[in-house]
């Protein structure tokens, strides 16, 4: 199996973040991880961006007539529930 080529990404952060992945053995490896798991949970709608585009935004009120933002009574998180039927 031929090894997979591997780029080097450089970041900043703050001095605090810096001292706690001091602190991690692999910290490579840890980061590495929680790049892929925050892909894996990434908006479908914002794409990860945390904000909607000005078209988005008229696409989202459009389709907010007929759906809404719930919070869940278990573990108090919100989530879109069609209403359209109801």
């Amino acid at each position: 199996m031929a090894e997979q080529k591997q780029e080097i990404f450089s970041f900043k952060v703050e001095a605090e973040l810096a001292h706690i992945l001091k602190t991690i053995p692999n910290r490579s490896q840890f980061i590495r991880n929680a790049i892929m798991k925050s892909l894996e949970n990434v908006c479908p709608l914002c794409e990860g961006t945390g904000i909607l585009s000005p078209c988005q935004k008229e696409h989202w009120e459009s389709f907010q007539h007929s759906h809404h933002i719930i919070r869940c009574g278990e573990c108090e998180l919100a989530y879109i529930e069609c209403t359209h039927d109801k």
